[in-house]
């Protein structure tokens, strides 16, 4: 795999100055024009201002580019036909040199290549409900498990089976740290009712278990909770995730169509504040990340 490092990227590297990597999904797939490229400058901007070094990942002729400029950001939010790219897709949309916005697993992947060890993003994927039956499981978590990155993020999304996520996670090793909070979060819930093993309050205490982590040459996940005033009521998105799965199995949506069918449906019930809170928590998530990506490089 070819990597395309941006000079900013590449010279903040050698000088092991605070990088943060920023998934392209969510530009491609996650968020509505004009909204998606908006947020997309707003999170690199994020991290500039805190001073880290952001680093957008996304695949382009033929290269897994690292620090996608304003040119590329623009394609992945604008050009239809984007292949939204997880582990399974790199070598082909490589090799057909396509234009792929990379998932969580295929973020993590690349970043680790280029030696970045923090990435920001909304929120990871996990285990479906109806595992049991469809065996459905984001690539997201074994990418974590085998790569020495942290990822932050607003926990995991509430459409999963979060109990069976969190087990998973537990099973290949990966530590899934509360930032300031007890319990998972659960994307645009703040918490999920789920407990979790360990708890930091701060940058530094995440970066002490980060570097211990990272040294068994494993990730972890950092889970921060959406902003308080934005939050939405975890009883009311449960009732809006169960009709639409209902909706969603009567029409045949499963696979890697159907997280982003669940969170689309949930934008229209919720009449607009979904998206709110999503732009909310990915803006929150890039800067907790920024803080990390500094802590680490004291």
């Amino acid at each position: 795999m070819k990597l395309a490092i941006a000079p900013e990227v590449s010279k903040a590297l050698a000088a092991v100055e605070a990088v943060v990597a920023l998934e392209s999904t969510v530009i491609a797939h996650g968020l509505p024009r004009p909204r998606n490229l908006e947020t997309a400058r707003a999170l690199e901007a994020d991290i500039h201002a805190l001073g880290a070094v952001p680093a957008t990942i996304a695949l382009s002729d033929g290269r897994a580019v690292v620090g996608a400029g304003d040119v590329l950001l623009d394609r992945l939010a604008n050009e239809d036909g984007v292949t939204k790219t997880s582990l399974r897709d790199i070598a082909p949309v490589l090799a057909s040199r396509g234009l792929g916005a990379t998932t969580v697993a295929a973020t993590v992947e690349i970043a680790a290549r280029a030696g970045i060890h923090v990435v920001a993003t909304g929120g990871i994927g996990g285990v479906h409900r109806g595992a049991e039956r469809s065996f459905d499981e984001s690539a997201d978590l074994e990418a974590i498990a085998r790569n020495p990155v942290c990822v932050v993020s607003a926990g995991a999304k509430l459409v999963l089976d979060l109990a069976l996520t969190l087990e998973r996670l537990e099973t290949l090793g990966v530590p899934v740290i509360g930032f300031g909070t007890d319990d998972l979060p659960a994307f645009y819930v703040r918490s999920s009712g789920l407990r979790l093993s360990h708890r930091v309050n701060d940058a530094l205490g995440a970066a002490r278990i980060a570097r211990e982590q990272f040294s068994r040459g494993s990730g972890m996940v950092l889970a921060v909770p959406v902003p308080l005033e934005m939050a939405l009521d975890h009883d009311e998105v449960e009732t809006d995730v169960m009709r639409s799965i209902g909706v969603a199995e009567r029409e045949g949506i499963r696979g890697a169509e159907l997280t982003p069918y669940l969170l689309r449906a949930l934008g229209e019930s919720t009449r607009g504040r979904a998206l709110d809170a999503n732009i909310a928590l990915l803006r929150l998530n890039a800067r907790v990340a920024a803080q990390l990506a500094l802590a680490l490089c004291t």
